[in-house]
């Protein structure tokens, strides 16, 4: 179950830098980009994104363990109180290493349940990068990601939130690709964002058996 935190946690100056504007951003954009009908927003944070798709428009409800943070329904990821197939996209941000690695394959399975057919998480990635960008005369910006492999990897401790993250001992990137595909869902993109390459995108789309 997610780790209750103080609601001030998410207003705090250290909280909300520039880097993490840029992640909203690319929450917002990867959604609006399906054109959505109906949007599960799971984790509210302190807002700012469900605020603004709602303003634009967007059918969202917003779901979160914690009724101190004002979301549309409390409850828990590990149990969504929705019926099959009930909403277009479903969006789970920085909230699935709140909960034990035991509680992941759960909690995808219940977030595919609902989903028809799109969900779009993003999990803290712990790994190293050099960040690489070149401005090119009548070409523009390019930017890389330039992996830094360390020498031993790290071992995670908890900070009374985290209980994981990607590339530490024991939670590498295939194991985490791995079970998002056990749960059903077709990886389309899979990335880091440039400007915070600690949250790393995994946009899905569920396998439809027939």
């Amino acid at each position: 179950m997610k780790l209750q935190v103080e609601p001030n946690h998410y207003f705090n100056k250290s909280y909300d830098s520039k880097e993490r504007f840029i992640s909203y951003w690319t929450q917002i954009n990867e959604i609006i980009k399906l054109n959505p009908k109906e949007v599960l927003d799971i984790g509210i944070g302190n807002g700012f994104v469900s605020n603004y798709l709602k303003k634009r428009g967007i059918n969202l409800t917003t779901l979160d363990i914690d009724k101190r943070l004002n979301p549309d329904i409390v409850g828990s990821v590990l149990k969504l109180p929705f019926a099959n197939k009930s909403f277009n996209v479903v969006t789970c941000y920085e909230v699935l290493e709140h909960l034990p690695y035991k509680d992941f394959n759960k909690a995808l399975s219940e977030i595919s349940r609902v989903s028809r057919p799109y969900a779009i998480l993003s999990i803290p990635d712990a790994n190293r990068v050099y960040r690489l960008s070149i401005q090119i005369p009548k070409i523009g910006y390019i930017k890389k990601l330039i992996p830094l492999p360390r020498l031993k990897r790290l071992i995670h401790n908890s900070d009374g939130e985290h209980y994981w993250e990607i590339g530490k001992v024991g939670y590498p990137l295939n194991k985490i690709t791995s079970d998002i595909q056990s749960a059903g869902f077709k990886i389309e993109r899979i990335y880091r964002v440039f400007e915070i390459p600690y949250h790393r995108f995994f946009i899905l789309k569920k396998i439809t058996i027939e």
